[in-house]
């Protein structure tokens, strides 16, 4: 009963620093910057202000690996309902949005490394997501007109893997951060394998998609319809990079060397990263979430242990991956929910902005 009260309390005053309410907001101007950081790399962030806003505003923050650019002109207007959906859903609430590639990927310089290890906490002078948004975070407190100091950072999948990333020695500026349907540890239960077995469609698919190319979210070119058919004729994974990766996918070439729990898995797993929650946060996940399934219950038992200051949250509900983000989530295949889930969980979020001051 005690974390279901302190969730009240969470909604109404932690996390709550962060947000605003703003009424009649209906468009946004885009403006777009590339953001060094720390070892001088440079990385591509597209901001949206509320036009005609008078009001210092706080940042929300979005860091992806899949395109964070819009295709509208510099300092033009963009229509409220023309938002990416999920934060379509926030717009009256009085945000700067803020979207940006992380390094290597798309616009932003630098090379990417897929679910890059927390470097820095082993050595100082490294870079990972979470100096990058560090970097990020305190660049725009200093050079982006009228906002209130204070900035909050979410997503779904990826880029809750990075909104995690982000609560690690966080920036003073960050005050919450909610990981959506985010990964904990790719070897024991998310995305690339589950409980070791490994996912060789997914695996095969993903690392295509973010590799292959830097600009562009890459679809492999199958040959025929029936995909469960290639994949019995596809052979063993060190075929595969023979057949046609040819080594050029780093993803995929540390699947195929690391079959086991090794070192390698052991580095990126934020359980042996994340030990406390530095700031408020908001785990989301869904039941049925056929990738990320155990990432948000993992991470929040695991902070769970230490949580002495009440900082660690989640919700879980009856969603896929990420569903809670569409209109509505009011059923999964023929099982129908009775209400619009999506519907709820995003008043919950608009709930959490209004209380701000």
């Amino acid at each position: 009963m005690k974390k279901y009260t302190l969730l009240v309390i969470f909604l109404i005053s932690q996390f709550t620093v962060v947000f605003a309410q703003q009424t009649g907001i209906t468009s946004y101007s885009k403006k777009t910057y590339m953001i060094p950081m720390r070892d001088g790399i440079k990385l591509f962030t597209l901001v949206l202000s509320p036009t005609g806003n008078t009001s210092p505003l706080p940042f929300l923050i979005q860091r992806t690996p899949y395109g964070a650019d819009l295709p509208i002109k510099e300092d033009s207007a963009i229509l409220t309902q023309k938002l990416p959906s999920y934060f379509r859903s926030m717009a009256q609430e009085g945000y700067i949005f803020v979207f940006q590639d992380i390094r290597g990927k798309f616009k932003s310089e630098g090379s990417f490394e897929m679910n890059r290890p927390v470097y820095h906490l082993l050595d100082k002078s490294k870079t990972d997501e979470s100096t990058d948004a560090y970097d990020a975070v305190d660049w725009l407190i200093k050079n982006t007109g009228n906002n209130n100091g204070k900035a909050g950072i979410f997503g779904i999948s990826y880029d809750g893997y990075t909104a995690l990333d982000a609560s690690i020695d966080p920036h003073p500026a960050l005050k919450a951060s909610s990981p959506q349907a985010s990964p904990t540890d790719m070897f024991l239960g998310d995305d690339f394998h589950h409980n070791g077995a490994f996912r060789l469609s997914y695996g095969f698919e993903y690392s295509y998609l973010v590799e292959n190319e830097k600009e562009a979210n890459s679809d492999f070119p199958f040959p025929q319809f029936d995909l469960f058919d290639w994949y019995l004729k596809l052979g063993s994974l060190k075929d595969v990079n023979e057949k046609y990766y040819k080594s050029r996918l780093p993803a995929w070439n540390d699947f195929a060397k690391h079959p086991n729990y090794d070192s390698f898995w052991q580095r990126q797993s934020m359980l042996n990263t994340v030990h406390t929650a530095q700031l408020p946060i908001l785990h989301v996940g869904g039941y049925y979430d056929q990738e990320d399934l155990n990432g948000p219950q993992l991470m929040y038992s695991h902070l769970e242990k230490r949580d002495s200051l009440n900082r660690n949250f989640i919700i879980l509900g009856p969603w896929n991956h990420g569903q809670w983000a569409g209109r509505k989530a009011d059923s999964l295949g023929k099982i129908d929910f009775g209400s619009s889930t999506a519907v709820w969980f995003q008043a919950l979020q608009k709930q959490i902005g209004r209380a701000h001051v």
